[in-house]
């Protein structure tokens, strides 16, 4: 049954359906590393971008501040040289608010926390007492600092920075400070909104305890968050890039840096879906550039697939008509422009031309047995040598009647000959139509199975044992059979061995008890 299947698929449709997977699996590969590098690089080039423009406003608002504290250091030499003179104090703020810019309000305050001067005077705190954490705190250190921002008496939400006031005496006289409003418009908000920020991308300006300073979106000045960064990056990196993916459930790629002398981090950030974004048309385009280059190919290898199966084709369809005359003519009509095909059209010339040889000189000479209508010795040896010239395998399985020589004394010749007319029958029904059964001499037969492999030679095997011994001849009752089997393969040379290798395995089965199966090279097993 599973020789008589045929494949429904041909060469040329196998050539064409490779090239179409090489085709599609190059261009699947060339896209998806196209993706994946220039992913990596919009990502990479996205973080560096950020970290420089980080790290530059960090470095701006760091100098905004050192040049703040050193217009304040100014401004309380020159109160301290008359700090009871409260014109000297109000003109003093007033030029340092008005003249700088740098402070949306400027005081002084004494040493017990009250406010000497105050510009603008619109804020009505001169001569109130300062109860807030910047002013104890400026009041506690008597040193130049950066309060954490916080609720000024004004409710404002403000930064203020501070230098203390020292007389001429070396006595702690209070300190002079000036404040930036986070909420409204201050130089602080100028030089951090100077970026035109599109695609979604932001800046946030955060303290110490993640107080948003900072942000376009002026309702989120104020409000506490997750930390950006987290401590342990920080203290390896003041200044880097990272993907962070807690804030605002996205994935945003982030460039931070810190500004040292107020504790702040400035992270600018992009949604890393935004970064990616334009990938989407660049693969558009590297598919739309593609399709041409990859039709012309498809084309070119099914005309290939069609030059290299035309020889194949046409030699399997003589293949099935080698018994046709003049068909080996036919078959050297054929145009094998390539090795493969001309040495197959050679070995089929080759071998028409023996096999209608051999088929001549089997039906012209007397290659039966006349007792049993199998082929004789010499009939075998046409057979093997149609074998040999084709280069075909096969197995041989040499066989034995058991007893027969009880069988002769028993009952005589006639009986006998009856009996290996029987065996005879039985082997040819058990054996496929390609196989040959030989009798060899008197109780002894022989089979040739071409193209059977081990298993299939031992199920064989098998089934003409079990056969013989199931059947049943008048006056002699059951008889039963020991088989050898051997295999002889192309470039094994000679046959000689391999016959002997299958008389050898036969008499291994006859020693073992007989009416049963022995493989060449294995040992006897009982039988079941």
């Amino acid at each position: 049954m599973i020789g008589r299947l045929r494949p429904r698929t041909d060469l040329r449709t196998l050539i064409t359906l490779l090239a179409v997977a090489s085709i599609v699996i190059t261009l699947a590969n060339a896209l998806y590393a196209t993706w994946r590098v220039q992913r990596a690089e919009l990502i990479e080039n996205t973080l560096e971008n950020n970290r420089v423009y980080a790290a530059k406003l960090a470095s701006t608002t760091e100098l905004f501040f050192q040049l703040a504290q050193s217009q304040l250091r100014f401004s309380a030499n020159t109160i301290g040289k008359d700090f009871d003179d409260d014109a000297l104090l109000q003109s003093e703020v007033d030029r340092l608010r008005e003249q700088t810019s740098s402070f949306n309000s400027v005081a002084v305050i004494d040493a017990n926390g009250f406010v000497r001067a105050i510009s603008p005077e619109s804020l009505t705190l001169k001569g109130m007492h300062l109860d807030s954490d910047s002013s104890h705190a400026a009041l506690t250190a008597r040193a130049p600092m950066i309060g954490k921002p916080s609720i000024s008496a004004a409710n404002n939400l403000i930064v203020f920075i501070s230098t203390p006031i020292w007389s001429r005496d070396g006595r702690y006289l209070g300190y002079v400070g000036g404040t930036l409003y986070l909420k409204k418009k201050s130089i602080l908000n100028s030089l951090l909104g100077e970026q035109y920020y599109r695609d979604d991308t932001s800046l946030y300006v955060v303290d110490s305890d993640n107080q948003v300073l900072y942000h376009q979106n002026g309702k989120r000045v104020g409000q506490t968050i997750a930390p950006l960064v987290d401590d342990k990056t920080l203290d390896a990196n003041k200044n880097g890039a990272l993907e962070i993916d807690h804030l605002d459930n996205a994935s945003m790629l982030a460039g931070y840096a810190t500004v040292p002398t107020a504790g702040w981090l400035v992270v600018a950030l992009k949604p890393t879906l935004t970064t990616l974004q334009p990938l989407t048309g660049l693969l558009f385009n590297v598919l739309r550039h593609s399709v041409p280059f990859v039709l012309l190919t498809l084309l070119a290898s099914m005309v290939l697939a069609r030059l290299i199966a035309s020889p194949l084709w046409q030699l399997a369809r003589r293949a099935g008509q080698m018994e046709e005359p003049g068909v080996s003519e036919e078959i050297g009509a054929i145009r094998s422009w390539y090795f493969e095909a001309a040495q197959i059209k050679r070995a089929m010339r080759t071998g028409i031309l023996s096999m209608q040889d051999k088929i001549g000189r089997l039906r012209s000479e007397v290659q039966s047995d006349p007792l049993t209508g199998l082929l004789n010795r010499r009939g075998l040896s046409s057979v093997l040598d149609y074998l040999l010239a084709t280069q075909q395998p096969f197995a041989i399985l040499a066989m034995d009647i058991d007893h027969f020589k009880r069988i002769n004394d028993n009952w005589g010749h006639d009986v006998g000959d009856r009996v290996i007319q029987q065996v005879a029958i039985e082997l040819n029904n058990a054996s496929r139509q390609t196989d040959v059964v030989c009798r060899n001499g008197g109780e002894e037969f022989l089979m040739i199975l071409p193209g059977a492999q081990p298993e299939i030679a031992r199920t064989i095997a098998e089934r003409v044992r079990q056969s013989i011994f199931q059947s049943s001849i008048e006056q002699v009752g059951q008889i039963s059979i020991s088989i050898g089997v051997s295999f002889w393969q192309p470039g094994d040379g000679p046959f000689g061995p391999f016959f002997k290798q299958a008389d050898d395995a036969l008499y291994q089965a006859k020693h073992a008890g007989r009416n049963r199966v022995v493989i060449a090279g294995t040992v006897a097993e009982p039988l079941l």
